[in-house]
């Protein structure tokens, strides 16, 4: 009886990312809500089937601690509407982290996860491929990039980053064939997913969990499913740039979608097709290249976020060579919130006061859109000393979990860039892998 409850709880915990994916990303009160109730329950189930392993309580730790602190804020928070739906959403990711390192010790933790996320990529793209018969809601905001079902485009290529990562990882992991091929099959649609929302931030976050793979698990297995990947996204997109543009219109023809659902599933067989990997052969020289090419790529970022200046970004695939954007303004009135404001901060949720007192162009913006910078201008101190607490403890869980640690690397670069952290759908994919990583140390 308590294996068969385990199993159902643990089956409940990994639907929640989908079924906040479908509730416009979890990003609004009532779904937000019904999740955190949810997760709570399951948490609390899980206490009652299992202790607590030791070797996650240094990152469960610091996720109350940011739970705690952020509650406290709202003393002195600006606004507590705000600051209220802050605290909702780290409940949600609490209990989720507690469920997870109970229940998730499962190998199909990260298949499962991978599937969820391939339903939600098939959703987002099925009015491209099946035009006249799929009719999806339109964002004015969005434009021609995909964002459904998140309902945001950037964490629709987050989400799609980190499923390629997932697959790639799996590709090269899995002793069972079966779930090789599967992972292998995702890649086209996950490609085509994430070059349709046309997002800079996703497609860095996908090569730097692809590097992450390679320096936490450099063999030539890992190379094989990393390149296996690549190619099998990458055709899907070159062909909806040249022969099938129209696809890359919400208005696709249905001649155009057609021929993309076939290339689609051409490409998925011959990638499952050739999904067995090589001998696994160490390959040791990959650990420092991948490692020296994460931290170029890192500190050409810092770089461009130094000098950049905001400037139209141009529209289309043109976008993707560009490092125009807003976010540079975003960044810098939070750190100069954090340097008025160091060791407490202005309180959770008060970010959007302050940059409506520092902004020097008129725009209404919520976040910083770094999970990093908003926490230190709204947390200060202690609220990154939570944050490091809770990022060092899944990073002690993760060093010999190449595949849940390159997919949180993936996500932890786009967390950077964005706020993922007020889209759960997004985010409790993180907060699983990372639990499961935890309760399969333990």
């Amino acid at each position: 009886m308590r294996r068969r409850v385990s199993a159902v709880a643990a089956g409940g915990l990994l639907l929640l990312p989908v079924v906040l994916a479908f509730s416009r990303g979890g990003y609004f009160d009532a779904a937000r809500i019904r999740a955190a109730i949810a997760a709570c329950v399951l948490a609390a189930v899980a206490a009652a089937l299992a202790p607590l392993p030791r070797s996650g309580r240094v990152a469960i730790g610091g996720m109350a601690a940011l739970t705690a602190w952020t509650a406290l804020s709202l003393t002195w928070a600006p606004m507590g509407g705000p600051a209220l739906d802050d605290l909702e959403r780290l409940v949600l990711y609490l209990a989720a982290l507690v469920a997870a390192a109970l229940l998730l010790r499962t190998r199909w933790t990260e298949p499962a996860l991978l599937a969820g996320i391939t339903a939600a990529a098939a959703y987002g793209v099925s009015e491209r491929l099946l035009p006249g018969l799929v009719h999806l809601t339109r964002s004015a905001a969005a434009g021609d990039r995909l964002s459904q079902p998140l309902t945001y485009w950037n964490a629709q290529g987050a989400l799609a980053a980190v499923g390629l990562v997932l697959a790639a990882g799996l590709v090269a992991r899995g002793p069972e064939r079966g779930v090789r091929a599967a992972a292998a099959a995702t890649a086209p649609l996950l490609g085509l997913d994430l070059y349709l929302t046309l997002s800079r931030g996703a497609l860095g976050a996908f090569a730097a969990g692809l590097l992450v793979l390679l320096a936490l698990r450099p063999t030539r297995v890992s190379l094989h499913g990393v390149m296996l990947v690549l190619v099998a996204a990458a055709l899907p997109a070159i062909a909806a740039e040249t022969a099938l543009h129209p696809v890359l219109h919400a208005d696709s023809s249905a001649g155009d979608g057609a021929g993309m659902l076939a290339l689609l599933a051409v490409l998925a067989l011959g990638a499952a097709r050739i999904a067995a990997p090589p001998a696994d052969d160490p390959f040791p020289r990959m650990r420092p290249l991948a490692a020296a090419a994460l931290v170029a790529a890192l500190a050409i970022t810092v770089v461009a976020a130094a000098h950049g200046g905001r400037a139209a970004v141009p529209q289309g695939a043109s976008r993707l060579a560009s490092v125009e954007s807003n976010r540079y303004a975003y960044w810098r009135a939070g750190l100069g919130t954090f340097a008025d404001h160091p060791l407490k901060g202005v309180g959770s949720g008060g970010y959007r006061v302050e940059w409506l007192q520092r902004r020097d162009f008129a725009e209404t913006v919520r976040d910083a859109h770094s999970l990093y910078v908003e926490t230190a201008a709204e947390l200060g101190i202690v609220g990154l000393l939570a944050l490091a607490a809770l990022f060092g403890g899944v990073a002690a869980a993760v060093r010999h979990e190449a595949v849940a640690g390159a997919a949180l690397a993936a996500w932890a670069v786009h967390a950077g860039v964005d706020w993922d952290w007020e889209m759960p759908a997004l985010t409790l994919v993180a907060v699983l892998l990372a639990g499961a990583a935890i309760s399969r140390r333990a």
